[in-house]
């Protein structure tokens, strides 16, 4: 990147790792088939090594351009506040798959499963007990982000971290909610049509709650750092949007797989 151009933009450096990334993604997904079938997690190993290093040193090198090179001026914030919303639009999708999947099963139950729903043999999980509880810290989680990220706005530097602490907290308790809840389940992934969209679904969302909750912890130990203030805060506000994005994707979880679908 030359140091004079004619144009607001930032047109990034050269960088190593979205090829470091790709590589550790392709090892991780490799490393799983094979632990799945061979009970050999070493490549699993080197693919999260390869993958976590990729993701501190990029977080870093970001951090440093829009913090403390003043890379991400407005125009630029501009069009990362339209990537982010495309992301989220993408991912909407992503789990409207599984909705579709859900709801083609279970509106019209075929003769293979019994022609009921739940699947003959399949005893569904209480939604009054583990799963409302969940929702519960969802919805706690996301009015302490909103108020976290009200409090940053109003400089309220005190507030914005304990609002932000506590957000982080309920992430991580969810997640040990859910793997508890796993342990106890009486049915797995091979169980039908049943057992695989649950477990899809439920799983996927698991997986985007722990992606939030390191986003936020990130933010955390941004907001620590003194990296944001009340008018260029957007790393935190992207992280609120996609937060916000997960409660709502648990409400529809929760409606129609846990309560609707275990009736």
């Amino acid at each position: 990147m030359t140091a004079n151009h004619n144009h607001p933009f930032h047109l990034v450096d050269y960088s190593p790792w979205p090829l470091s990334g790709s590589l550790g993604a392709f090892f991780l997904t490799s490393g799983m088939v094979m632990w799945f079938h061979q009970l050999n997690p070493s490549l699993l190993i080197l693919g999260l090594t390869i993958t976590i290093m990729t993701m501190i040193q990029w977080w870093r090198d970001i951090c440093r351009e829009g913090t403390f090179q003043g890379l991400h001026t407005l125009n630029v914030t501009v069009g990362l506040r339209w990537g982010m919303i495309l992301f989220i639009v993408s991912e909407i999708f992503f789990f409207f798959s599984f909705f579709w999947a859900f709801f083609h099963s279970s509106l019209s139950p075929n003769v293979e499963i019994g022609s009921i729903w739940p699947p003959s043999g399949i005893q569904s999980f209480n939604p009054f007990q583990i799963p409302l509880l969940n929702t519960c810290i969802l919805l706690s989680s996301g009015i302490s982000a909103t108020w976290s990220h009200h409090s940053l706005m109003e400089s309220n530097f005190s507030q914005a971290m304990f609002g932000l602490t506590i957000t982080v907290i309920l992430g991580f308790y969810f997640t040990m909610l859910q793997y508890y809840e796993y342990l106890e389940s009486s049915f797995s992934i091979s169980d039908s049509v049943y057992g695989s969209t649950f477990f899809m679904a439920t799983g996927f969302h698991g997986l985007h709650v722990i992606i939030g909750s390191i986003f936020l912890l990130i933010c955390l130990i941004r907001l620590n750092n003194f990296h944001f203030n009340s008018n260029h805060h957007f790393g935190f506000e992207a992280a609120a949007w996609y937060w916000h994005f997960v409660d709502v994707v648990w409400l529809f979880l929760y409606i129609s797989i846990y309560w609707w679908g275990s009736a």
